[in-house]
């Protein structure tokens, strides 16, 4: 029986490598999104206009702008001469931030008091506007403590794990999950489909193997796939993009493996529900878009509705990417790791159960 389950995953992987399709589906994805994704997702903000509206002539005033065109993320300090022109540069969207410098502004610093200053954000890119506003702050914080007047914030900032905010850092571990989500799927969700499109679903089961066997045949491939593609892309973050790698390389391999069996058991459930490779098509398109939405990626999970929350854990991207993080940032060995671990276990259990379930209940 096992080697005839060996001959079912050997078939199955020539069915998918042999094909140039087939396999340019698995590789160029990959390749390119390694390329493309840190770059495109990048949360960093480099390359923008500051509107400066300075109205104080003192010295203290014209060293702070200079700083802040120092910085990576201003590129162009648009200095202008009015309210009205401020204004202006705001609603042409050719400023992302700008700053009102009050007249007293040197006064105050040389006399060591606070010395505030009134920021103006675009609320049209409020993410982008929110995180150059935080470098402006630290730069300004930073200025007045040199001065020794009252900072606008006396906090004292500082990032775990990520101390500079290299937006590769948060990008690279996550897409190892990501990207590894849509082979794994995709192999899994045409496997059955693809049999009964082909009309050799009836020859599968009059062979030896049982339903459990099949499954099985059916599933390991899919495994072995996300195994390949999440080591690629995690050693491409490591060697290629410089990401720490401060954990367990066993915990990443067992972390793979748990996602996939996962993977596999939903897109097993997908393709035992549909009866072509269109509808299988549709089907892992249908879950990747809301597996990716609540996966704590794009936002927050603790600022989702208490649904979407439930709805987030029982998505195993949930936890994976907790554990490529964990894995790459945070030195995860098993024990650090094992509460993400066994929800995709949990996952996994159900979702081959369910799958079996319905492939049985086609056979019947």
């Amino acid at each position: 029986m096992l080697r005839r389950l060996l001959a079912l995953i050997r078939k199955e992987l020539q069915i998918v490598l042999s094909n140039p399709k087939s396999r340019g589906l698995l590789i160029m994805p990959v390749v390119l999104q390694v390329l493309l994704f840190p770059f495109a997702a990048t949360m960093e903000v480099k390359h923008a206009t500051l509107a400066v509206y300075n109205q104080d002539a003192g010295a203290a005033s014209i060293e702070l702008i200079q700083r802040l065109g120092r910085t990576a993320a201003f590129d162009t300090i648009k200095v202008v001469h009015s309210g009205p022109e401020l204004r202006e540069a705001m609603e042409s969207q050719e400023a992302l931030l700008a700053i009102a410098i009050p007249s007293d502004f040197s006064r105050r610093l040389l006399a060591r008091e606070s010395a505030p200053l009134q920021t103006i954000l675009d609320g049209r890119r409020s993410n982008s506007s929110q995180i150059a506003s935080a470098y402006v702050t630290q730069v300004i914080s930073g200025y007045a403590r040199e001065r020794g007047a009252e900072a606008a914030s006396a906090l004292d900032v500082r990032n775990s794990y990520n101390p500079n905010l290299f937006s590769f850092w948060h990008v690279l571990p996550s897409l190892v999950a990501i990207i590894t989500t849509i082979g794994c799927l995709f192999v899994t969700a045409l496997s059955v489909a693809r049999e009964r499109e082909e009309g050799t679903f009836d020859q599968l089961l009059v062979s030896p193997l049982t339903p459990v066997y099949i499954m099985i045949g059916k599933a390991v491939p899919g495994i072995l796939i996300a195994l390949v593609q999440g080591l690629f892309i995690a050693g491409a973050a490591a060697w290629g993009y410089r990401v720490p790698f401060t954990g367990s390389p066993l915990v990443l391999v067992v972390g793979l493996l748990c996602y996939g069996m996962a993977l596999a058991g939903i897109g097993l459930f997908i393709s035992s529900i549909c009866m072509t490779q269109q509808q299988a098509f549709f089907g892992v398109f249908t879950f990747m878009s809301p597996a990716i939405l609540l996966s704590g990626y794009v936002g927050p999970i603790e600022n989702m509705p208490l649904l979407l929350r439930g709805l987030a854990w029982i998505n195993p991207l949930t936890h994976t990417i907790l554990i490529m993080k964990g894995v790459f940032l945070k030195g995860f060995g098993f024990a650090q790791a094992w509460p993400y671990l066994w929800p995709l276990l949990a996952v996994a259990l159900c979702t081959l159960s369910a799958a079996l379930t319905m492939f049985r209940r086609h056979i019947a």
